[in-house]
């Protein structure tokens, strides 16, 4: 997964918003067919690629037999199959500050 930088869109993406990244950068790559069905691309240098979208840098990994083809956006993990885009992973929740002393019994 990589990390963002601190930009203007620093502010946590929704799961619709990061998929329409996601779709939107596997347009650029040649959709998911080419992501998913490509297994020459999983064992070469270029594997993964990086891709900006409206600011936000989109990974998209490669798949193989062995490991499926994903794509991370802000934390966001989704697993690209044949024709469409499954979510995996959400970011970690942050605590909430401010939360009064733990009390004991």
């Amino acid at each position: 997964m990589t990390d963002q930088p601190a930009t203007a869109h620093s502010q946590p993406l929704s799961e619709q918003e990061a998929a329409a990244l996601v779709e939107a950068a596997l347009v650029e790559v040649g959709g998911t067919r080419m992501v998913y069905r490509s297994p020459r691309q999983a064992f070469s240098l270029s594997s993964r690629r990086t891709i900006d979208v409206d600011g936000r840098r989109v990974e998209i990994t490669y798949g193989e037999i062995a490991s499926p083809a994903i794509a991370t956006v802000a934390g966001w993990t989704f697993q690209i199959n044949d024709e469409d885009i499954d979510l995996l992973m959400r970011p970690p929740k942050r605590r909430t500050e401010g939360r009064g002393p733990r009390t004991e019994s």
